[in-house]
């Protein structure tokens, strides 16, 4: 079972030094350490200010399969030797945000679908796969990581996908929490470069120090994302809520036609996001 770590949220959930991000007790001075939610209640720290549940950030799962050859060889490969944390983050971040395509209409629906050895051997998915192979490369390099999620309403989306999913809200947009510097920061690999240049939005950067999220405005100062609820973080990808979570907001039956079409064409929506036509309000 995936540990979730909760906390409220608040108009600065974004600002790493908000005393009021997160629900849980931090040490005088630390600030941005959330502790983790179980059925017994609030986890405390050790005496000696270790986090008890950090392994579980680093532990390979079925789906963040961060001790398979090909993605613990490529984690390596990218992050190099001799970086630190921070660089080997920033390495392993340009390296997912770019190298994987963003494609919103990929299969979504088992969860091999977002298991990081799969996310690469396609070359492509969307917001949470992508998470969860940076998140399976952090761990292979020792970084503690986990996925989090957020509802967020996507104002520059295009098109042919607002008519898709029937909303502009996207429910469980996912994203990754790396624990750098004694605090954990987030990163946001969704959106390729290419992708970002055709939405005139700078491509999102992240320097392993300060919370990396999706840009309020475009370059025209155009409404982009508007982060509305978070959904807390996750040692591993809770596959089975996703997509609970997406029939209860998008319809069973839309949700069930995305899956039956994507079935009777081996996983191709034969839908290319890149001819599609952004739209701005």
């Amino acid at each position: 079972m995936a540990l979730k770590v909760s906390w409220k949220v608040s108009g600065c959930w974004t600002n790493p030094k908000c005393p009021s991000r997160f629900v849980g007790r931090n040490k005088p001075g630390e600030i941005g350490i959330p502790l983790p939610y179980t059925e017994a209640g609030i986890v405390d720290k050790e005496e000696d200010g270790r986090l008890p549940y950090m392994q579980d950030f680093l532990r390979p799962t079925s789906i963040i399969d961060s001790d398979n050859p090909v993605v613990r060889d490529y984690a390596h490969q990218v992050a190099g030797n001799g970086h630190n944390g921070v660089e080997k983050a920033v390495r392993l971040y340009l390296a997912v945000r770019d190298g994987i395509r963003y494609d919103p209409y990929c299969p979504f629906y088992r969860p091999e679908h977002y298991r990081a050895s799969y996310v690469m051997a396609h070359g492509r998915s969307f917001c949470i796969p992508k998470a969860s192979l940076l998140c399976a490369l952090g761990r292979a390099c020792g970084i503690p990581s986990r996925v989090g999620f957020a509802n967020v309403r996507n104002h520059l989306a295009t098109k042919q996908f607002l008519e898709f999913l029937g909303s502009d809200l996207f429910v469980y947009h996912g994203f990754v929490e790396f624990y750098l510097e004694g605090k954990w920061v987030k990163a946001t690999p969704a959106f390729n470069k290419e992708l970002c240049h055709r939405h005139r939005v700078p491509p999102l950067e992240f320097n392993g120090l300060e919370d990396s999220v999706f840009h309020a405005y475009n370059q025209d100062n155009q409404k982009f994302m508007e982060y509305l609820e978070d959904l807390g973080s996750y040692s591993d990808v809770p596959v089975a809520l996703i997509v609970q979570a997406w029939k209860k907001t998008y319809g069973e039956d839309r949700v069930s036609g995305w899956i039956a079409g994507l079935e009777a064409q081996a996983g191709e929506s034969g839908q290319d996001f890149y001819t599609e036509d952004p739209i701005s309000e």
